[in-house]
């Protein structure tokens, strides 16, 4: 039995809007030049962690936002 699926398409706006990511220790934007890292919290799994370079340097605390998991 083969089921039909529709697939919708949205066209996309040059004038979105789009939200940089903030670094979660510090909460600078992170722009493309930025020498940064993201990853998924090591407790919940769930949420983008970023840290920026200056950050990873310093080892600044960061607080998962969805969980409250605590790490360097």
């Amino acid at each position: 039995m083969v089921s039909s699926v529709r697939l919708t398409s949205r066209r996309i706006d040059i004038y979105d809007y789009v939200k940089p990511p903030l670094c979660t220790s510090c909460g600078r934007i992170i722009t493309p030049e930025t020498r940064a890292v993201s990853f998924y919290c090591p407790n919940c799994g769930i949420a983008v962690i970023w840290r920026c370079e200056r950050c990873r340097a310093q080892i600044a605390p960061y607080t998962c936002p969805n969980c409250g998991f605590k790490g360097p």
